[in-house]
């Protein structure tokens, strides 16, 4: 079995306006770096649109029809804003459908089979949405959505969501912790957007946030990650692993202070895979999260790919 690729070029069509680091350049910059010949045998698919009771087991449903109608319907009606950072344009109703039905249709891969694992190079990100809120860049909570979809239509009880994005996903938090069969793990700087995110937080003792001060690299990061976060992650035994996959923890991005590196990225990516292997038969999916400058997006992606690619 290989690893599958979702995404769509509906994605690139997603406009926050001149300046914003949310580009659909990060999109390109991404597949751009998975057009190498040593990812020729991803098997590539097209990310298809989430339907209405996907994204209504996660957030309100006033809310996501709020979300349809706020939209522009045309380019000429320009952006829209919907929080201080998040705008939206004409293109991004079907880039944010197809980035939470992409996850959906990816869990379905592992689920049935098809495909080892997978991963979603998609935009908008979703890990800061809240259940009617949304906000950093983020319209739906895609990662949420999927792991709904895998409980509901694939009877998977136990799910984690594994999220190293520099920023702590407080909408996946919000939704996952008041529900001890959903684990949620985050390593992030601390303290930075949005604030949320203290170690102190655990939940219902199935939210783990390990918080890195600014300036910690890999040593601080794999020692968090071995001495915590991975064996809580092997003692919760998933039935599924899901990762938010952020890159924007790279020394090199500008959004934070962070000093990560490519190899950071695939040690993780190689240890998540050495879990999923054991509790779950490998069953793994990643969504793309934050990443702002897009050389390092580029090869942090597929830094990551590449290790989905040799478990």
């Amino acid at each position: 079995m290989n690893t599958a690729l979702f995404s769509h070029s509906a994605c690139l069509y997603h406009d926050t306006g001149l300046g914003h680091p949310e580009s659909p350049d990060r999109l390109r910059a991404v597949i751009g770096a998975l057009e190498a010949e040593e990812f020729t045998w991803l098997d590539r698919r097209e990310a298809p649109p989430a339907t209405e009771e996907q994204l209504a087991r996660v957030h309100a449903l006033p809310y996501v029809r709020w979300i349809m109608a706020r939209i522009p319907r045309t380019e000429a009606e320009g952006l829209v804003q919907l929080d201080g950072d998040t705008l939206v344009s004409a293109g991004s109703r079907e880039a944010a459908l197809r980035a939470a039905g992409g996850v959906c249709a990816a869990v379905d891969a592992v689920m049935a089979g098809e495909v080892r694992n997978a991963f979603c190079a998609v935009r908008p990100p979703g890990h800061h949405a809240e259940r009617d809120r949304a906000m950093g860049f983020c319209v739906f909570n895609n990662i949420a959505v999927a792991a709904l979809h895998a409980r509901v239509v694939h009877g998977v009880e136990r799910i984690a969501v594994v999220d190293f994005d520099v920023h702590h996903g407080n909408g996946t938090e919000a939704m996952f912790a008041s529900d001890e069969d959903l684990l949620y793990i985050s390593s992030h700087q601390w303290p930075l957007y949005p604030g949320t995110g203290n170690p102190r937080d655990r939940g219902l003792g199935n939210i783990l946030n390990l918080g890195l001060r600014p300036g910690s690299g890999s040593a601080e990061f794999r020692a968090a990650m071995s001495e915590t976060a991975l064996p809580l992650l092997e003692a919760f035994r998933p039935g599924l692993v899901l990762v938010s996959a952020g890159f924007d923890g790279h020394a090199d991005d500008p959004l934070a202070e962070l000093d990560l590196l490519e190899a950071d990225y695939a040690w993780i990516t190689e240890r998540l895979v050495a879990v999923a292997a054991a509790s779950c038969q490998g069953r793994l999916v990643s969504t793309l999260e934050g990443g702002y400058n897009l050389r390092a997006l580029a090869t942090s992606a597929a830094a990551h790919v590449r290790a989905l690619m040799a478990a």
